[in-house]
């Protein structure tokens, strides 16, 4: 069979060596991962090869769910055991990932300035749900919207657009999955969530018993932020609904 490719482009040299350092990282060190194969590195473009499927849907979640826990728990035997949320993570090869808080207490500032939250004081809870949330091992956050996998009628599941890797506690990964199947589906049914939660635990603690314990109320604290920092993106890319205010529980 003939092997087509894709070439993406980037504005800067530093942007695609980034970008290939990260797909070289998730190649070593998270096998779970099935990535297209990347064949040529340009000043400014890479060359994969291309996939041919689908975007994931609502009846993808449980078999994404355990492939998020099982890569997850891969690359925190292999490689993020020393990775500490709050601060960026450089690895011997030179590959660094951003920290969960700094970016993400950015992103969420902005949002109050786009009109995507209401007040001050709405930005400080989040600020403070934020930093609850930055405990416990360290996984990888590679964005795992309904695009970045593609699924085949032969090869299986795909994971695409890994050049923006971050540190992100362990389930926060799944949660913007989630999020991003009920932006683009429309909602999501509560026991398939909690299936889902109990799949990823399940992989992840097959790696080492502590990966598995993210239990429902920090899963909601993650779709409560993931709610908000996709907040901008509402009516473009497939997402045709709308995550329910509030934005976190208990809230006016």
């Amino acid at each position: 069979m003939r092997i087509r490719y894709f070439t993406k482009h980037y504005e800067t040299p530093g942007s695609v060596a980034s970008a290939a350092r990260h797909h070289a990282w998730l190649a070593e060190h998270v096998r779970p991962l099935r990535l297209p194969a990347l064949s040529v590195v340009g000043p400014t473009s890479l060359t994969y090869e291309r996939i041919d499927g689908r975007p994931a849907r609502p009846e993808d979640l449980p078999v994404l769910a355990a492939l998020l826990g099982d890569a997850h728990g891969a690359a925190w035997t292999s490689n993020l055991r020393p990775a500490a949320l709050n601060t960026p993570h450089r690895f011997r090869d030179g590959t660094a990932f951003d920290d969960y808080i700094g970016t993400r207490q950015t992103a969420l500032r902005r949002r109050l300035e786009q009109g995507h939250l209401p007040d001050q004081a709405a930005l400080q809870a989040l600020l403070g749900l934020l930093e609850k949330t930055a405990e416990g091992p360290t996984a990888f956050y590679k964005d795992s919207n309904v695009r970045n996998f593609i699924v085949t009628e032969a090869d299986g599941i795909y994971t695409v657009d890994t050049d923006d890797l971050t540190l992100a506690p362990m389930g926060y990964d799944l949660a913007k999955l989630i999020v991003t199947l009920f932006l683009t589906y429309g909602p999501l049914p509560a026991p398939a969530i909690d299936a889902a939660l109990l799949t990823y635990n399940e992989a992840a603690e097959r790696h080492a018993a502590r990966l598995g314990t993210t239990d429902r109320e920090r899963l909601d604290d993650f779709l409560a932020l993931h709610s908000v920092l996709t907040a901008p993106y509402a009516g473009r890319n497939g997402y045709r609904y709308c995550w329910p205010r509030p934005f976190l529980r208990g809230s006016a």
